[in-house]
């Protein structure tokens, strides 16, 4: 992972300067921005491999910037955020980011979130580049470009967050399989995900909605969720 370029967007210049620090003694390149607008001027020009977001920012809430980027590029996002609420930081995971620390927080677990979110896209980009991934996905009026992460439905583009996506393709990929809340956590999220089961349920919600898919991703009450149709 050496050369991987991380944007640092931190409005207090200490922890900035002390990310950007310990970060490039583990061999990222870095660069730091104080604002949301400097940081979307940033990942235009600098293309980092990963943004870490600080929750609060003076021009706009980190939850604005995640949207923007997310919707513009398919780049994963850790967010540090100072407050301990479960609400606030399932927002966060729904706007796109990947996952997210509390202040404060130990350089030593920044660089292994950095690199377990790393791994996890390295592994879903050599999935998507596999043969047989280059074939259309489809169900109901629903199609998916695998190797683009695109989906349409009824020839409309949706855009879906990285982890919208993820959830969707896990699900797909086996189809009747009842996962568990936990199961799908740490498939989509990581075993070292520190969120609980809600970040799903909210995730799913949310596919349900922009896909019109209720009847294609259904709840088993007291488990989890499978993706088969209603009916069936």
């Amino acid at each position: 992972m050496n050369g991987t370029k991380i944007l640092i967007v931190e409005d207090e210049a200490a922890i900035a300067d002390l990310l950007a620090y310990g970060l490039a003694r583990e061999g990222f390149r870095t660069q730091t921005a104080g604002t949301g607008a400097e940081a979307l001027r940033e990942a235009a020009r600098f293309e980092p491999d990963l943004l870490l977001l600080d929750w609060m920012l003076p021009d706009m809430s980190g939850l604005d910037l995640c949207r923007h980027v997310t919707a513009a590029r398919n780049i994963p996002i850790l967010m540090l955020t100072a407050r301990s609420d479960i609400t606030d930081k399932v927002l966060g995971l729904e706007f796109g980011a990947d996952d997210y620390m509390t202040k404060p927080f130990d350089m030593r677990e920044v660089v292994a979130r950095i690199r377990t979110i790393l791994r996890r896209v390295a592994q879903s980009n050599r999935a998507a580049e596999e043969p047989e991934a280059a074939a259309p996905v489809r169900f109901g009026d629903v199609e998916i470009a695998v190797g683009e992460r695109l989906v349409r439905k009824g020839g409309e583009t949706v855009e879906l967050t990285p982890k919208e996506f993820d959830l969707l393709m896990t699900l797909h990929g086996r189809r009747g399989k009842i996962f568990t809340r936990v199961e799908l956590l740490d498939l989509v999220w990581g075993y070292d995900f520190a969120g609980d089961t809600r970040t799903v349920d909210t995730h799913v919600l949310r596919l349900r909605k922009k896909l019109d898919a209720g009847d294609w991703i259904t709840t088993v009450f007291g488990i989890g969720y499978k993706f088969e149709k209603r009916g069936d």
